[in-house]
């Protein structure tokens, strides 16, 4: 199952990725190009993570895992929040957090996306 660091770990090995701490030191906030595309809790006891989704991806996602639930003070029709207790796949989790960044990046200028390039 996978643990903080291994999220962490693979946000941050996404082109361009950044971590930074905007809310305070209790949530990690990944970003590319300065665009949120994935906020993770630091201390919580249960080991989650929100991530931006295609709104007709995020209702089916949420009605097939109770662990995918609307993004906790986040635009709820953009964002789930991913309870990572092992019943959703872990290979399914890294993709939601590819997913998120790709859809930020489909978001961003074309002189952004050509930066990105240079990573």
């Amino acid at each position: 199952m996978l643990d903080r660091e291994a999220l962490r770990a693979h946000c941050l090995s996404l082109r361009g990725a950044t971590e930074d701490f905007p809310f305070g030191p209790e949530a990690a906030v990944y970003k590319v190009a300065g665009k949120m595309f994935a906020l993770q809790p630091v201390d919580a006891p249960q080991v989650s993570i929100s991530l931006k989704c295609d709104p007709l991806r995020a209702v089916m996602l949420r009605d097939t895992f109770a662990a995918i639930t609307p993004g906790w003070h986040l635009n709820k029709r953009h964002w789930n929040t991913v309870r990572v207790d092992g019943s959703v796949p872990d290979d399914d989790v890294l993709e939601l957090i590819e997913h998120s960044y790709a859809l930020v990046v489909a978001g961003l200028t074309r002189k952004q996306r050509d930066l990105l390039e240079t990573f």
